[in-house]
């Protein structure tokens, strides 16, 4: 398995006066690798990027007490490099456009999927070495390889298809945690909303055929929680 425990924990503040976008993030276990710190005004938005270390500022453009582009200004004026990205429904070219040319390293705009975000975020956080890229993870005897997104066990290469390799790597990055069902949808399928699906079920089906039924099983089934990656 992969030690990060050396690396320090990105430190991101969320500048949202929506309370279900900041929910939304804030909770998402797509962005657990982070400590985000949530603030609804752009008054104490600034308070706090000027005054505190942060390794990447999420902002939207409206905000009360003070409107995101006005923050980010202020911020580049001061010599305050911090990355940001601009979280927003201002989605036209001109609004875009300004945004970067203002000093934003990136743009999203409403509605997002969140995954898309932490990519977005962890691209970031690696140009400013925050996140120091992986190029591989290693569980037991099972070697995922980020790069060519290839995975072996003892050794031998394993054909997975997408969706199982996206799987295994969630599981790869939280081993002996017990994961549900519903994380998983959001994670690996995007999906944050109560539905009716056998998609987990099935995947995880065929994740476990791919690794070898005659091999010592490693993702286990934790009656009415979820799932765990774990030594039998």
């Amino acid at each position: 398995m992969t030690d990060n425990s050396h690396k320090a924990t990105p430190r991101v503040l969320l500048v949202e006066d929506d309370l279900d976008t900041a929910t939304y993030i804030e909770r998402s276990p797509v962005l657990a690798h982070v400590a985000i710190t949530v603030v609804a005004d752009g008054t104490q938005g600034q308070s706090l990027a000027f005054n505190e270390s942060w390794d990447c500022i999420i902002l939207d453009r409206r905000l009360p007490g003070l409107d995101g582009l006005s923050i980010l200004q202020a911020m580049r004026a001061a010599d305050i490099q911090t990355p940001v990205l601009f979280l927003t429904t201002m989605d036209g070219v001109s609004d875009r456009v300004t945004g970067l040319r203002r000093g934003a390293d990136d743009y999203l705009v409403k509605p997002f999927s969140v995954i898309e975000l932490s990519a977005r975020l962890d691209a970031l956080l690696r140009r400013t070495g925050s996140h120091p890229q992986e190029t591989r993870l290693i569980f037991a005897d099972v070697e995922l390889d980020l790069l060519q997104r290839e995975v072996y066990r003892a050794g031998q290469k394993l054909y997975i298809q997408s969706q199982e390799l996206n799987l295994l790597e969630y599981f790869m990055r939280r081993p002996f945690v017990v994961v549900t069902r519903e994380m998983l949808l959001q994670a690996v399928w995007d999906i944050d909303f109560p539905i009716r699906t056998n998609l987990v079920e099935t995947h995880i089906s065929r994740l476990r055929e791919r690794l070898g039924r005659d091999a010592p099983p490693l993702i286990h089934t934790v009656r009415g929680q979820g799932y765990v990656l774990r030594r039998s």
